[in-house]
């Protein structure tokens, strides 16, 4: 049985942090108020970043078809200083936000240090976003992104062998949900599976179908779920109102598109090499952990 609680509590790099952030939102100001000045925020934050950044890499944007019929928005960032016509890796990212917040441009930085970083081709994809696009939209975002690419390989001068999917948050959510669903058949067969995923503070499950995740914990009350309960930045309230905003219906704990976290050892076998970064003070600590124990127990 599990039991992750010496994770928990306050670091002195989340004081120091926390001493700088900017204060949240009013709780009264109307939602997609409070998403205007979110998105606002984090873009000027990316922009000022990019005064550094865009002149070592070469940014083109991109609409990618989705199964509606619709088009989302993506932007491609590729080191300035590799010779056009190399091949590259391309990793996949998904923005976080709760499925709520985020932009093309909130994503530039990092996207931009990315490519730089691991000399990569990076596909920023703005999925669709609550309240106006309820689940599972994003998701088939996510997916109609990655066979978008694989069918634009030549054009985006990357290996179809070597595309990595990742995300933040909400967008980790997304990536495990795509690879696990290619890997057991149920998406994107006809493309290559991803090559690796990176899952940055993942939500795996669905709080309203959490109670797989408790069962495996030595005792509900050390829960990061508990343990968590009023952090900052995520707290439960937050978490339960970006959960509502997705307006599932009826959600069934088997459900693995929604909630790859729930599923069988068996079931991830064969899943690509994953890297995890899970923070301690976070709700979502204990199933980005669980999934992980899974992960390397088989294999």
């Amino acid at each position: 049985m599990a039991d992750f609680s010496c994770y928990g509590g306050v670091s002195d790099e989340w004081l120091a942090v926390e001493a700088a952030a900017p204060p949240p939102p009013p709780a009264d100001m109307p939602i997609l108020e409070r998403r205007q000045l979110v998105n606002d925020g984090r873009d000027q934050l990316s922009a000022e970043a990019m005064k550094a950044l865009a002149p070592q890499v070469t940014l083109k944007d991109h609409a990618i078809a989705t199964r509606d019929g619709q088009t989302i928005e993506g932007r491609t960032y590729r080191p300035a200083s590799v010779p056009a016509d190399e091949i590259l890796p391309l990793y996949i990212h998904f923005h976080g936000g709760g499925y709520f917040f985020g932009t093309l441009a909130s994503e530039d930085a990092i996207c931009a240090r990315i490519a730089l970083g691991a000399r990569v081709v990076v596909l920023n994809v703005n999925y669709r976003h609550t309240p106006e696009y309820t689940y599972p939209t994003a998701w088939d975002d996510g997916q109609d992104a990655y066979a978008w690419v694989h069918a634009h390989v030549a054009e985006l001068g990357v290996d179809p062998a070597k595309v990595v999917v990742g995300g933040i948050s909400a967008g980790a959510h997304i990536t495990s949900s795509l690879t696990l669903q290619q890997s057991l058949g149920k998406a994107l067969t006809s493309c290559p599976p991803p090559a690796g995923q990176v899952l940055m503070i993942p939500c795996v499950v669905s709080m309203y179908c959490y109670e797989p995740q408790l069962r495996k914990m030595k005792d509900p009350s050390i829960s990061s779920y508990k343990e968590n309960e009023n952090a900052p930045i995520l707290p439960m309230k937050v978490c339960k109102f970006f959960s509502d905003l997705l307006q599932v219906e009826n959600p069934q704990v088997d459900a693995l598109k929604l909630h790859p976290g729930n599923a069988t050892p068996d079931q991830v076998k064969g899943l690509p090499p994953t890297v995890f970064g899970i923070t301690g003070l976070d709700p979502l600590r204990d199933e980005g952990l669980l999934y992980a124990q899974m992960l390397t127990e088989a294999g």
